[in-house]
């Protein structure tokens, strides 16, 4: 296959909201400026309601501009899995793109991917986010296999993941970082972004974004703004994201340890045109995550060039340079308190946003295209 015009993407998207989502959007984007005729397929049903734990599936913000958009497929009806499939598979997509994150996903896209694929013509491509989800179920490595056996090749933003893949396929895998969310807007000064947000300026700011899942680690950060040497300096935590969760383990702690005055609790879900305020304003981003493939949190805070603190989990340790770019520590509330200390103790912040900005530059969209086109030419 050496001409691709044609390429269709199964993915979460707009009217969808979340971090798939708007990636999504964005590799269409770069799709279509690099000359290819592109085309998503969202969900008309991602989740049903009993399984999703927030408050909405839908964004509010307006269609993104410029791209073609089905709402077309229903996560759990075995019909419109053949409807679809049948669909793209007449149409003949040169290349499938196929995002891949949970294993209740495997059916639908795994049936959809195998109809498609019965035209002789069309190469099924994954990103995968995930492969073993962070939250186990039973059936979950049988769902998982189901839509390997589907793909002819893998694109993965964590070598973590890279290496879970070798227990369902042996089809090609590539490993590209994953890009950096440049479609939030551009940056703005910090002033303006307290501005917006109607924080004080004298104090200095940690962010928490992002949903609000146990395996994120909210629960370590909280206890870390307990420390007594954190809460000797002019310190407040930003928590910005929504609760996907029982949030009573985390107000207890609040509780507990007298935090209220010293955090500031955003924990509605954060519109796109609002994303940049929290960055902005934050002097560093902390990742206090349990267990992570990839965080595409990273990679917002490398487009608004803010270091990181983050564990020593999945992919993480690839994206920052320890002691650079920002800190990878332990999964201990300890370790996490003592890197924020030593950001402001030791005044990092004009070192590491330096290497910051030096980073930012390898992590790119074109680089995420040509490894798929690459994989659709059997090459990895």
């Amino acid at each position: 296959m050496e001409l691709i015009t044609k390429v269709t993407i199964l993915s979460p998207a707009y009217p969808l909201r979340g971090g798939i989502a708007s990636s999504t959007e964005r590799l269409a984007y770069e799709l279509q400026s690099s000359g290819y005729e592109v085309e998503i397929y969202t969900f008309s049903l991602q989740y049903p309601s009993f399984l999703f734990p927030g408050k909405t599936q839908y964004s509010e913000d307006i269609a993104p501009k410029g791209l073609r958009i089905k709402v077309a497929i229903n996560s759990v009806n075995p019909f419109n899995w053949w409807r679809v499939g049948n669909e793209i598979k007449k149409a003949k997509p040169d290349i499938v793109i196929s995002r891949f994150w949970l294993p209740f996903m495997g059916p639908s896209l795994g049936t959809i991917l195998r109809r498609i694929k019965s035209n002789g013509h069309s190469k099924s491509i994954a990103i995968v986010d995930n492969i073993i989800p962070h939250e186990k179920r039973i059936g979950d490595f049988q769902l998982a296999k189901y839509y390997c056996n589907a793909v002819d090749g893998f694109v993965v933003m964590s070598k973590s993941v890279g290496i879970s893949l070798q227990q369902f396929s042996k089809n090609p895998v590539s490993y590209i970082p994953h890009p950096i969310y440049d479609n939030y807007g551009e940056i703005v000064s910090r002033t303006a972004a307290l501005q917006k947000l109607e924080l004080p300026q004298d104090q200095k700011y940690l962010l928490f974004f992002g949903f609000i899942r146990d395996y994120k680690g909210l629960d370590l950060l909280l206890k870390a703004m307990a420390d007594q040497r954190i809460q000797q300096k002019n310190i407040k935590l930003i928590v910005a994201g929504e609760y996907y969760g029982d949030k009573t383990k985390y107000e207890k702690i609040i509780v507990e340890h007298n935090l209220a005055d010293r955090l500031i609790l955003k924990t509605d879900f954060i519109p796109n045109e609002e994303v940049r305020f929290y960055f902005c304003a934050a002097d560093l981003v902390v990742q206090p995550y349990k267990t992570a493939t990839q965080s595409g949190i990273s990679q917002l805070a490398y487009f608004f060039e803010k270091p990181m603190v983050a564990t020593r989990v999945g992919g993480l340790p690839e994206i920052i340079d320890h002691g650079k770019s920002g800190y990878i520590v332990d999964v201990k509330v300890e370790a996490i308190a003592d890197a924020i200390v030593d950001y402001f103790e030791n005044d990092k912040a004009a070192e590491f946003t330096a290497q910051v900005k030096i980073n930012k530059q390898k992590f790119s969209w074109a680089n995420l295209v040509k490894g798929i086109k690459d994989l659709a030419r059997g090459r990895s």
